[in-house]
């Protein structure tokens, strides 16, 4: 009776009916103390012998009427039998058992009512087993049973929470596909609110942000800064003379000329209209070098692409103090002052070449 507790603790962990058959294989002889064991699944009209343990091979893989075939004559009647000489038994096809080695049997059906197959027992030598070893093997046979049962219910268990999981990921590819979808809408009008609709560059809004950043880092950390206030000369005449479409033209040449200047870590604006502005960290001579390479930029784009007349930049700079507690809009201010002054003093320079040349 332990043997057969612990095997009912086995079967009840049975998770596939490859698992139960080679339980019940092993079980069934040990069991009963028979020659051999087999396990027997209805397949239709048939009988299929799935599994064995024997002495000598049986008939595992092969498949026979159930009208001709022992294990079939108990799956139909839903009882046990025990033959004590195949050979004196009409229900025995001889033939099938001459080979063998099998002279006793006892049968019992997996599941009285409806069953799904049964489970033999096989001596070399006439044997008639006792009423106690019949019910042991078919306790073996009803908690077989109970097993294909539970396999049952769990591969089908297994299948809806596939089927559910599938659902489930799927419903999540969806959901992500749409987040995805929405964050990239709401990057983009991040994006566009901190955007330049003209130039690309960044507007008021996105440079103050940046800025600002810029400019907490430097008080806190006190690394050289600058700023740099440009104005793009002649803007209204171009518009007057040459219409808006040639102004916007003026305009975006001149960003494109800023963005190939300077570094990919500074922060290029258009403040609006003629308007531009640029923030970055770095020392004077640094700054000193940002604009050499600004003047040869827009040399060589006037010599390879000049459309509407050269382009010319008006640029004032200041260099940021760490230690000062003056705000943004303030060192914008500065910057703007000494661009007015750069622009004022080069127009001054102008007339005074205008007149030398006029009393020569």
């Amino acid at each position: 009776m332990e043997k057969l507790v612990g095997v009912v603790q086995e079967l009840s962990l049975a998770r596939d009916l490859e698992t139960v058959m080679a339980i019940v294989r092993r079980a069934a002889r040990e069991l009963t103390g028979a020659d051999g064991a087999t396990f027997v699944l209805r397949d239709g009209d048939q009988c299929f012998y799935a599994e064995e343990n024997a002495i000598e091979p049986l008939w595992k893989g092969k498949r026979f009427p159930m009208s001709i075939c022992i294990s079939g004559w108990v799956m139909l009647n839903r009882q046990s039998t025990v033959i004590e000489d195949i050979y004196a038994d009409p229900r025995i096809p001889a033939a099938a058992y001459r080979p063998t080695f099998v002279r006793s049997l006892a049968m019992v059906p997996i599941r009285t009512l409806d069953p799904l197959g049964a489970i033999g027992n096989y001596w070399a030598k006439p044997y008639r087993p006792s009423p106690e070893q019949l019910k042991v093997l078919q306790a073996l046979a009803d908690t077989t049973a109970v097993a294909m049962e539970n396999v049952k219910i769990y591969a089908e268990l297994e299948e809806r929470v596939r089927q559910r999981t599938a659902e489930l990921e799927g419903a999540n590819g969806q959901l992500r596909r749409e987040i995805g979808e929405r964050e990239k809408a709401e990057a983009e009008i991040r994006r566009l609110s901190l955007t330049d609709e003209l130039t690309g560059l960044y507007n008021r809004r996105g440079f103050f942000l940046l800025a600002e950043q810029e400019l907490r880092l430097v008080r806190r950390s006190s690394p050289l800064a600058w700023l740099l206030f440009a104005d793009v000369d002649g803007l209204k005449r171009v518009n007057d003379e040459q219409g808006h479409e040639a102004g916007d033209q003026l305009i975006t040449d001149a960003a494109e000329v800023l963005r190939a200047s300077f570094r990919d870590s500074d922060i290029i604006s258009r403040l609006g209209g003629d308007e531009f502005v640029a923030f970055g960290l770095g020392s004077p001579e640094q700054l000193a070098e940002l604009q050499g390479r600004l003047r040869e930029t827009i040399a060589r784009f006037n010599r390879l692409r000049r459309r509407n007349g050269p382009l010319s930049l008006s640029i004032g700079t200041v260099a940021i103090d760490p230690g000062s507690s003056a705000s943004l809009d303030e060192w914008l201010a500065q910057a703007d002052a000494a661009m007015y002054a750069e622009k004022r003093a080069r127009h001054g320079r102008h007339r005074e070449a205008g007149q030398a040349a006029l009393q020569h």
